[in-house]
């Protein structure tokens, strides 16, 4: 009985490894597009106001149409409780505070503070996870740290982006990559689809009485292009996104899945390049090389250990 298994498992590994890629490449895409959709919101809406809306639909799509569907719950209330936690961090938190910083700064800014989440993920990885902090990994913290710093300082100095903004930004940087920790930590069971469902409606609930206290409805300014945006940020970004964010961390780990936030810079000033017009200078494309050098060297020996337990 246990031969057929055999072949059985191969082929299930073949074909995680077959969609790994696309996954992968999809979740980036969305991920740094997100930024430029961001960054189109809060200029027609109040950020949290934006914010609310979208984790209370992303929340009330998901969780309905499981409901619709008859699908059992498939989640115990400690599970529930750990995803609504983590939405407060991954979502409330990680967006609230970086969507604030986007009223003061550039979307390319944005997700290029975003994209040391590898570094920090990485020396957070080996304190709480105890993932080994070799020479490679404290180098590539780094020189991850320089290449965000070099493109922040030469913002601030020709004036195109706000301090105000980049603290808030640092302050949603810091929130992704403790999410990122306590998703590890927690390792909640169940579906993800549900338990990205969970975590949408709770950030919605807590940030509401925010909106409500600190927004103003008055300053939403109706446009085509806002209900565009709101609709990438609801579909592609806080129910698929998500979704395949969470799934990268259970295949390939902390660390591993944070490095591909590495792409989103190049793709996040790309796409505001395209789309709002933002001007890309030389200095900010020097920025990169010592992040991509830092996130190869933070990431390349845990991906190799990984290649090399499969292989025995």
């Amino acid at each position: 009985m246990l031969a057929p298994s055999v072949p059985a498992q191969t082929t299930a590994t073949r074909s995680r490894l077959n969609t790994l890629p696309l996954a992968i490449g999809l979740f980036c895409l969305l991920w740094s597009f997100a930024f430029v959709a961001g960054k189109i919101g809060v200029t027609d809406c109040p950020p949290l106001i934006l914010l609310t809306a979208r984790f209370s639909l992303a929340g009330i799509l998901i969780l309905g149409f499981f409901a619709l569907r008859g699908e059992a719950w498939q989640l115990g209330w400690r599970e529930a409780a750990m995803f609504a936690v983590l939405g407060i961090a991954n979502n409330a938190l990680y967006l609230g505070l970086g969507y604030t910083g986007l009223k003061y700064i550039s979307a390319g800014l944005g997700g290029l503070i975003v994209s040391a989440n590898p570094v920090f993920t990485a020396a957070l990885a080996a304190l709480f996870l105890g993932e080994a902090l070799t020479w490679r990994k404290i180098a590539g913290l780094l020189l991850g740290i320089a290449g965000v710093a070099l493109i922040v300082w030469h913002r601030m100095s020709i004036g195109t982006d706000s301090p105000h903004g980049i603290l808030f930004t640092l302050a949603s940087l810091a929130s992704i990559v403790a999410g990122t920790i306590l998703f590890k930590v927690f390792a909640p069971k169940g579906s993800l689809w549900i338990g990205n469902g969970i975590q949408n409606l709770a950030a919605g609930i807590v940030l509401a009485p925010f909106a409500l206290a600190f927004a103003d409805v008055h300053e939403i300014v109706p446009s085509a292009r806002l209900v565009g945006a709101f609709a990438f940020l609801v579909l592609g970004g806080s129910i698929l996104a998500y979704v395949l964010w969470f799934h990268l961390l259970k295949v390939c780990g902390a660390t591993a899945a944070s490095a591909y936030h590495f792409l989103m810079p190049p793709l996040g000033m790309l796409f505001a390049w395209i789309v709002l017009g933002e001007h890309v200078a030389f200095q900010d494309l020097l920025g990169i090389v010592p992040v991509a050098l830092g996130i190869y060297l933070v990431t390349r020996p845990a991906a190799a250990a990984s290649v090399q337990a499969k292989r025995s």
